[in-house]
This record gives C-alpha cells, structure tokens and sequence, in this order.
C-alpha cells in the first residue's frame, strides 16, 4: 500500500500529460495514441499524426480513425479497440493493416491496452504501432529474415512450409520460429496468414472473382477454411467485407 500510495502522490504532481508523450518522441517509427470510447483521439505523437496526414496533434485531437483512414482499415482499428475496452485486456503485438490505402500491402505491429479512471472505469484505450519493416531492419536477424519476409509476401499463394522458411533464413525450424517470433511478435504461420487474408479482403473488392477463386489465388485450399480464418482476423465474413467494400 505505500508504494501504492508513493506513486499516486508522483503522478498527482505531474503537470502535464504530455510530458509522458514526449518519450515516443524518441522512438522512431513509432506511432503512440491514446483515444476515448467514443474513438476520439486524445494524443498523439509525431509519426501519429503522419498517419493521419496532419502536421500537428490539435489538428486531431477530437477526431476518429474514419476521419483519417480507409473506411475498411477504420473499422478494423474501431473493432479492436472495443474489445478492448469490453474485455478490459490488452491487445499486444497484434499485426494488421497499416493506415494507409486500401491496396496497401504494409502491415503494422499494433499492441493497446485500456485505460481506466480513479473509479477503475474504463475510459479508453492507449497503444503504439510499429511498421513490419522497421522491425525488420532493426532486428539482429535482419538479414536472415529480410530474405523470407519478402518471399512470404510475394510468394503467399503457394503452399510454403515452415521448414522451407527456416532452410531459407539458414536456421533450424526451432530456431528460426523462435527469433521470427521475437522480431514480428508472431509465427510465421500466423504473420503468412495474415497477408494472405490482407491480400483476400482486397481481392473482394477489387476483383470479380468468386470467394471460393480468391480462396485459392490466396494459398487457401478449403473454403470452409478460408472463411473461418477470414472472419476471425477481419471481424467479418467474405461476402460481408466485399458487399460492404465493394465500390467505395
């Protein structure tokens, strides 16, 4: 309880949020926000504010991720965020679509976590985001894994195997699931899963292809399969994301 109490009485005296903020300042290519229930942006740092196309935080601050983003990307980002906060469990090292355009292939590592008043009333929710790619080049395995991770993304409709992956980087299966998860904060099954659907949800809105077409072109040879995987990662069905997509 003393140290309880210690620390309440530091952050009492703190004069200015922003002060904190200032650490991811420091961090680069870090995207640091914090937003309110209702989805609103309360802060952001200087590479937030690049994702959202504005050069200053005020320019934000009251602002959704729809008044930014892609309406699909905004969606998923809002979905996040509220099973965050209905769960009051963090969200970490969650991998999806970067804030950019619809066709974008780029991928983030997002982690959040909510936040919670005196009353411990969650209130809204804080997180960071960091390009795949710049965890790529920052990581030791750079140059094993920089290798793989453009063949996973050139090559995702093809049938690759762990152990092919691992041969690729030069490491064991073991080893390289191990570093592969320490760098992207995911397998690499999970990480090629991901841009298989990411590929998919675009394909449905741009193509006209069937589901079951798609399905395949992406690496997926079960429908069922598909489906499942495809509304667990994008919190809808196909044939959802494309009639709601489709056009815009």
């Amino acid at each position: 309880m003393k140290d309880a109490e210690v620390q309440k009485r530091f952050f009492d005296q703190l004069d200015d949020f922003g002060q904190l903020n200032q650490l991811f300042e420091l961090l680069p290519g870090v995207s640091f926000f914090v937003k309110d229930r209702r989805g609103r942006f309360i802060a952001l740092n200087r590479r937030g504010c690049e994702y959202c196309g504005v050069s200053s935080e005020e320019q934000a601050i009251g602002s959704t991720d729809l008044d930014f983003f892609p309406k699909q990307r905004a969606e998923e980002y809002r979905a996040d965020d509220e099973a965050v906060m209905r769960s009051g469990e963090p969200l970490v090292n969650r991998i999806e679509s970067a804030p950019e355009s619809e066709g974008s292939p780029r991928l983030v590592m997002t982690s959040k976590i909510p936040l919670r008043n005196r009353r411990g009333v969650v209130i809204g929710i804080a997180g960071f985001s960091r390009q795949i790619e710049q965890l790529r080049e920052q990581s030791a395995d750079a140059d094993a894994f920089s290798l793989v991770v453009n063949h996973l993304h050139l090559h995702y409709d093809e049938a690759l195997t762990t152990s092919q992956l691992a041969e690729m980087a030069g490491l064991s299966v073991s080893q390289f699931e191990r570093r592969f998860r320490h760098a992207f904060g995911s397998s690499p099954r999970q990480y090629l899963l991901r841009v298989r659907i990411e590929n998919a949800a675009r394909m449905l809105v741009e193509t006209e292809q069937t589901i079951s077409q798609i399905a395949h072109a992406c690496g997926f040879f079960d429908h069922a399969h598909f489906s499942r995987s495809f509304r667990r990662i994008m919190n809808t069905s196909p044939s959802e994301h494309r009639q709601r997509h489709r056009g815009k």
